[in-house]
């Protein structure tokens, strides 16, 4: 089955085989499995209901098809990974520079909006971000989660003086451990209940100095 998905700042999902002038059409190669996900799957549900028959997704990286009139630092061909969350760009937050706490944000997967899990996807081309030569496109889908523990140490104002401890040594957890080090962090401690996870987290920890 293929599946044509348009997210747009004018309706949630429709048929679209073209990109209009400011987004990219991007055939989808890589996605990963969020622990979203698989609640929806299993729990039909996290913080809203899933009423409707719903793609999920969120994770994810392709290639170029096409772009819109108005887009001039992509092209067919270009690896990209994308953000998954449209903002409004006029609440309070994006004016502030601050587009993640959008008030209006269309996210991928979560209802109503459809997820990425889907062969091509329409999308602002502002939010495809074009992968170096040296990222897979598996790799690519990761810049999402990865963002996390990036955001999280610039909170928390990571550096060479800084001890972290990480609270869960999932995905996130482990994502959170590389960002950790690759800040400068000479030390950080993970905590964990399933073995199979700490032992992920050492190899991560001797692999990455």
């Amino acid at each position: 089955m293929q599946l044509q998905e348009c997210f747009s700042r004018h309706a949630d999902s429709e048929v679209c085989h073209f990109p209009v002038q400011h987004d990219a059409r991007v055939w989808i190669k890589a996605v990963g499995i969020c622990g979203s996900d698989v609640h929806y799957l299993r729990e039909m549900r996290i913080a809203h209901f899933v009423k409707e028959p719903m793609v999920i997704g969120h994770e994810c990286a392709g290639v170029i098809e096409a772009v819109g009139a108005g887009v001039k630092h992509l092209a067919a061909g270009d690896r990209v990974a994308l953000e998954p969350g449209i903002s409004c760009w006029r609440c309070r937050h994006c004016r502030s520079g601050r587009y993640n706490l959008c008030d209006d944000v269309k996210f991928f997967a979560t209802p109503p909006v459809h997820g990425s899990l889907a062969n091509q996807i329409v999308h602002p081309a502002d939010l495809c971000f074009k992968l170096p030569d040296n990222v897979s496109l598996e790799e690519g889908a990761k810049c999402e989660p990865l963002s996390v523990g990036v955001h999280a140490c610039r909170r928390a104002g990571v550096g060479p003086e800084t001890a972290v401890l990480i609270m869960g040594a999932g995905p996130i957890g482990l994502v959170a451990l590389l960002a950790a080090r690759a800040f400068g962090a000479p030390r950080v401690a993970i905590v964990d209940v399933d073995e199979h996870r700490l032992g992920v987290a050492k190899s991560l920890a001797r692999t990455r100095r």
